[in-house]
């Protein structure tokens, strides 16, 4: 049985996206660079929504990325990818499968049925959806040290409390912190 974890950027405040949708404000240095590159060796399907996609396959295959950032670029181009979309006709970038349907039921299966684990990217109404289901298996929150005052809430649109555990936190140099949660036993 797969499973499935999400992993975000966000603000002191709670926000992964910032008022006009500005994410310019994520804080990225070589050492988290590193820990993405780890993280996509470890062959988890990525996730995402159809507008994390198209930012994502907007930038990930140009040589702008490839050049300034070339071992992140080759894992998100080389990962198997999976986007949930209701609008998208067709998704162009190397190894991306188009999901279409009842995304619970699709992650459900998916779950139930893969071997191979997936981290949900960004995408936060799909992270919230499925969230409210008890899809998620584990949340990585890396918290970077910037208050925005405004902005969309990680888990915006939550029909119930989501109740997690602390499982670890990591540190990094430039302040921001990995907290890794899991959804407490019922």
């Amino acid at each position: 049985m797969g499973r499935l974890s999400a992993f975000n950027f966000v603000s002191l405040d709670g926000y992964y996206k910032g008022p006009d949708e500005d994410i310019s404000w994520h804080n990225h240095r070589s050492e988290e660079e590193d820990f993405a590159v780890d993280g996509l060796a470890s062959g988890n399907a990525l996730v995402f929504g159809r507008v994390t996609y198209e930012l994502m396959a907007g930038y990930w295959p140009t040589a702008q990325a490839i050049e300034s950032a070339p071992d992140v670029a080759a894992g998100m181009n080389r990962a198997e990818k999976l986007v949930f979309s209701r609008t998208l006709t067709r998704a162009d970038w190397a190894n991306t499968t188009l999901m279409q349907g009842d995304m619970i039921e699709i992650m459900r299966r998916l779950k139930h049925e893969s071997k191979r684990d997936m981290t949900i990217l960004g995408s936060g109404s799909i992270l919230t959806q499925f969230a409210a289901q008890g899809l998620i298996d584990e949340y990585q929150i890396m918290i970077n040290p910037i208050a925005l005052g405004a902005g969309v809430s990680l888990f915006a649109g939550l029909p119930a409390r989501l109740h997690l555990r602390l499982a670890s936190v990591r540190q990094f140099k430039n302040g921001n912190a990995l907290l890794r949660y899991a959804p407490l036993e019922a």
